[in-house]
């Protein structure tokens, strides 16, 4: 099993010079292999293979003037470089062919020098010592080790994002470990006002980062968009922005990060809904197209910037890449699965309810499901239980607990729920 272990390193202004034409080198490249890939592809020829591609873009570019700094590089990163676009494209011919699993994989794309930059170096390019990694032809860079590396690495990326910050990932093999094992099950429901409640009534409010320093990103961004491009005060405004995005990032990720591990290790199975996050971040309406239109834009504005700022699918990749390393049972639901409209004490199903309704009562068995039982709104709650025994994890048959058993109604299948929006009281 592989892992990725990420450090932060300190480059002087020389290494930091090497390492942009590094950067730069890595990039031609690739554009360059790129371009002659798409015009092989649209004259009607067989793409050429990868080393075709090397032998063509790296060996003989070199010997030309308008290539031959490609020399003052590692061979390395850049041979790295065109196995990396090799794969791209393998992943996108099995993709349209349908033998690739999840969503269609797109043709790789020409990289830019706005976009982070990275260059991989395998065994052979890289020794790492006790204070200080050594990469080909940039020297000996100066790394904090947070944590050890659990065994020697098989390759190291270096990288530096949009805030001019600098890391090495290490790609280590491990082995998988396995934690006690316990009799836990919890069933998550992700929200906005509380980021996550548990089927146990534990409710877990998201930092929500952004919305903290809204005012200070616009005030950064309306400078930005003052300057005039490409000057260097523009570039230290841009610089500026980047910074804050860096720190909202990490301090969204740390969160996530840490309430996975406590998940994981509380828990054998977990049980998390099936939501559709890039649909729900997308815009709703033309705010041209209607008054009702445009009476909403803003609110829809509002709730996609909210839903970015929480960070679901992050939290559901780490719940499964960190339950998949430590043997736990990690399960989704359908997401159509009426979590929100079913009594979680006798199952019936009451009818939609819209984001505003906060307390609703059963008409079968006549539960208050409201915002004043136990913390913060049992509307939460309940769709937390009800995606726990949706997820096959029940105590009893019904999945209810064993106190009701669910009945039919002819009355009340024609009804809704009595239901009390938030606003009425």
């Amino acid at each position: 099993m592989k892992a990725r272990f990420k450090y932060r390193i300190y480059p002087t202004p020389g290494q930091k010079h090497r390492l942009a034409k590094l950067f730069g080198c890595v990039r031609v490249v690739w554009n360059d292999s790129l371009a002659c890939c798409q015009e092989k592809y649209k004259l009607g020829k067989n793409q050429p293979t990868n080393s075709e591609l090397q032998k063509l873009f790296i060996t003989q570019a070199k010997k030309t003037e308008d290539r031959e700094w490609l020399k003052e590089v590692s061979n390395i990163p850049l041979q790295q470089s065109l196995n990396d676009l090799n794969q791209g494209y393998q992943n996108f011919f099995k993709s349209t062919k349908g033998q690739r699993k999840g969503k269609p994989v797109k043709p790789p794309k020409f990289k830019s020098r706005k976009s982070c930059a990275t260059a991989r170096f395998t065994r052979g390019g890289f020794k790492v010592g006790q204070h200080k990694v050594y990469l080909a032809k940039i020297g000996k860079l100066k790394i904090v080790w947070s944590r050890k590396l659990p065994a020697p690495p098989s390759s190291v990326t270096i990288i530096k994002d949009s805030a001019n910050r600098y890391f090495l990932s290490f790609v280590v093999e491990t082995c998988a470990k396995t934690l006690p094992h316990t009799d836990n099950s919890v069933g998550i429901d992700l929200g906005i006002k509380t980021f996550a409640t548990f089927s146990d009534g534990t409710k877990v409010d998201a930092p929500k980062p952004l919305k903290k320093r809204i005012k200070k990103y616009r005030k950064l961004s309306k400078s930005l968009s003052k300057k005039t491009f490409g000057s260097k005060r523009y570039e230290k405004a841009r610089l500026r922005v980047a910074k804050l995005h860096a720190k909202l990032k990490d301090t969204r990720t740390d969160f996530l990060h840490k309430l996975s591990t406590e998940i994981i290790r509380e828990n054998q199975t977990i049980v998390l809904e099936d939501l559709n996050v890039s649909g729900m971040v997308k815009k709703r309406c033309d705010p041209a197209t209607t008054p009702v239109a445009r009476e909403r834009a803003p609110r829809d504005r509002k709730l996609s910037r909210s839903i970015s700022d929480l960070g679901w699918r992050k939290f559901r990749t780490l719940l499964e890449g960190k339950a998949e390393k430590y043997g736990r049972d990690f399960r989704v639901i359908n997401r159509w699965e009426p979590t929100s409209q079913k009594c979680s004490c006798c199952g019936f199903r009451g009818g939609k309810l819209d984001l505003q309704v906060r307390e609703w009562e059963c008409l079968n068995c006549g539960t208050k499901h409201d915002s004043l039982r136990l913390t913060g709104g049992y509307r939460d709650t309940n769709a937390a239980i009800n995606i726990l025994v949706a997820g096959g994890q029940s105590e009893t048959l019904n999945g209810r607990g064993g106190k009701r058993k669910t009945t039919v109604k002819v009355a009340a299948a024609c009804e809704t729920s009595t239901r009390r929006g938030a606003m009425a009281r």
